[in-house]
């Protein structure tokens, strides 16, 4: 499991709720001013989970007021990037003459060496947070500069795959071990530099690493959603991604395996969640097969042997047991 923390205002006396977050909130981003009409008995929840010099965190919390200010910049600045995905609740920020509303379903992006003010609406504000040191963002300061303050959707292109990855990270992070943490981190990154450079057509400005590792992500993600089909072939994911067959393979190469092996990796893994699940211990092996995309019982439970060791049916028993 990663490594995380949990602030719940339930815990506190409500004479000390209010204080206590905005201590949480100056540890979490930066120094911060908070107002609140609720300041009096505030209510808040938010998970800290670390993926070592990046981290985020999903929160949920009633009406605030966020600012910092210059003199707050003068005395502590950590020289991060913040970026919010706004679940639920709408939020007006304002970077001086600049300003903007957001929605559900809103990116918005905030630089700890500039001043801003933040209001949520009146009811509950649900959100994902996630700092990055400026130093690890691989884009030059002058296209962040341009990002901030643009309505940033999470329901097309690289928003959209930066929304998954942060609410299904978010929902469960027990898959995950200390060591993956750094590697999450990259691709968390990545992903948010592509949809800074998107948002501001400036994809040339990227390094290469950072798009080759954004095309793979694009890649997976329509394998993913694909792979109950028994025709993913190499041929037609290339296709579909309008890149040729060949450097289709070259990007799976550079990730030490080819793309059928991961196709077939990632079906296994799915089958062997399915028939460990209770939900479909009514379900034959053979249909659950197929759904990710085994069509031949025999050829699934070769497959599934060699990759671990028992037949589909003696691992269903063994889960039941």
């Amino acid at each position: 499991m990663l490594r995380e923390s949990v602030f719940s205002s339930d815990d506190l006396p409500a004479e000390d709720r209010f204080d206590a977050w905005r201590e949480r909130m100056n540890s979490t981003h930066a120094p911060l001013r908070l107002e609140s009409e609720r300041a009096a008995d505030f209510h808040a929840h938010q998970r800290l989970i670390s993926l070592g010099a990046v981290s985020m965190w999903p929160a949920r919390f009633e009406q605030l007021v966020f600012l910092r200010t210059p003199r707050l910049i003068r005395q502590s600045d950590p020289e991060v990037y913040h970026l919010s995905l706004l679940c639920d609740g709408a939020a007006k920020v304002s970077w001086g003459r600049q300003g903007n509303a957001y929605r559900a379903g809103d990116f918005h992006l905030n630089d700890s060496s500039r001043s801003y003010e933040i209001w949520t609406g009146r009811g509950w504000t649900s959100s994902v947070g996630v700092e990055i040191p400026k130093a690890l963002l691989p884009l030059p300061q002058r296209t962040v500069d341009r990002a901030v303050g643009r309505h940033l959707s999470n329901r097309v292109g690289p928003g959209a795959l930066l929304s998954h990855f942060l609410t299904q990270l978010a929902a469960d992070t027990n898959p995950y071990g200390p060591c993956d943490a750094r590697r999450l981190a990259t691709v968390l990154v990545d992903l948010v530099a592509a949809m800074l450079a998107n948002a501001v057509e400036a994809e040339n400005e990227q390094l290469p690493e950072t798009r080759t590792r954004v095309l793979t992500l694009h890649v997976k993600e329509f394998i993913r959603q694909n792979l109950h089909d028994p025709e993913l072939t190499p041929s037609r994911i290339a296709a579909q991604n309008h890149i040729s067959p060949g450097y289709l393979h070259r990007l799976f190469r550079n990730g030490g395996e080819t793309v059928a092996s991961y196709v077939r990796r990632k079906r296994l893994e799915g089958a062997h969640r399915d028939l460990a699940d209770p939900a479909f211990e009514g379900t034959p092996v053979y249909v659950v097969a197929a759904r990710w995309g085994f069509p031949r019982a025999a050829e699934f439970t070769r497959a599934f042997r060699s990759a671990y060791g028992v037949p589909p049916s003696e691992h269903r028993h063994a889960a039941r047991t």
